[in-house]
């Protein structure tokens, strides 16, 4: 999910796509399932005969500063404790942890960032308040067994 005024291009869509999957091969921690509105990528965790899938299927959204947005993210796993990270990718394409959120505790909160964790569901929404022109950037979920 990108929050910021205009649109990409498909030249940054494809420099995005591309530095998204230097930075999964580069972290073995992570298991990222889906990015990018327009990217889903599909991993089946090694061992398990059931995929780990994450969904973000939410258009751009465009907000003043000041206000507030929400950002959702669908999942389906087989595990019983995991953790859900959110990250963002910042125009220079550096990505960067924002929050998390443990199965095993209620909804977090971190500066500006707080999260609506669904378990029963398998939802889970961040809500940034008081949005400032740093928080333009592409917003990912992803799915982890560990905490790293």
């Amino acid at each position: 999910v990108c929050i910021c005024a205009a649109g990409h291009s498909k030249t940054l869509r494809s420099q995005l796509e591309a530095e998204l999957s230097t930075f999964v091969q580069g972290n073995p921690c992570l298991m990222p399932l889906s990015s990018l509105p327009w990217v889903l990528l599909a991993f089946t965790f090694s061992g398990s005969g059931v995929a780990q899938k994450v969904t973000q299927d939410q258009s751009d959204v465009s907000s003043q500063v000041g206000q507030s947005v929400t950002l959702n993210c669908r999942y389906e796993t087989s595990w019983t404790a995991y953790y859900i990270f959110w990250y963002k990718q910042l125009p220079s394409g550096q990505m960067t942890y924002v929050i998390r959120q443990s199965s095993l505790v209620t909804n977090a909160t971190k500066d500006r960032y707080s999260i609506n964790f669904k378990k029963a569901d398998k939802s889970i929404s961040l809500t940034i308040s008081a949005l400032q022109l740093e928080d333009s950037a592409k917003y990912f979920c992803a799915l982890s067994v560990s905490q790293c």
